[in-house]
């Protein structure tokens, strides 16, 4: 086996190995597209919308001016005994 000869082996299993990291990685590469694509689809799903916000963020406004005005109504009262 001459020098030549090893050279070309050496090359041809450098080769081989580099050759399945890169696919390797390719593959894991498009995977993560996918999962990223994936959760593009669900993350807003999680989210409350501004106007379902908006609606329960007033009944939460109303019922503490309910609150409010009940405690107001008992300070008064107070005063004025």
């Amino acid at each position: 086996m001459s020098f030549d000869q090893i050279i070309e082996y050496v090359v041809v299993a450098v080769s081989a190995v580099l050759g399945w990291f890169l696919r390797e990685l390719w593959s894991a590469v498009q995977e993560l597209k996918k999962d990223i694509s994936a959760m593009r689809e669900e993350i807003p799903k999680g989210y409350v919308a501004k106007d379902d916000y908006k609606t329960d963020i007033g009944r939460v406004y109303d019922l503490l001016d309910k609150i409010y005005n009940k405690l107001d109504d008992k300070a008064d009262k107070r005063i004025e005994r």
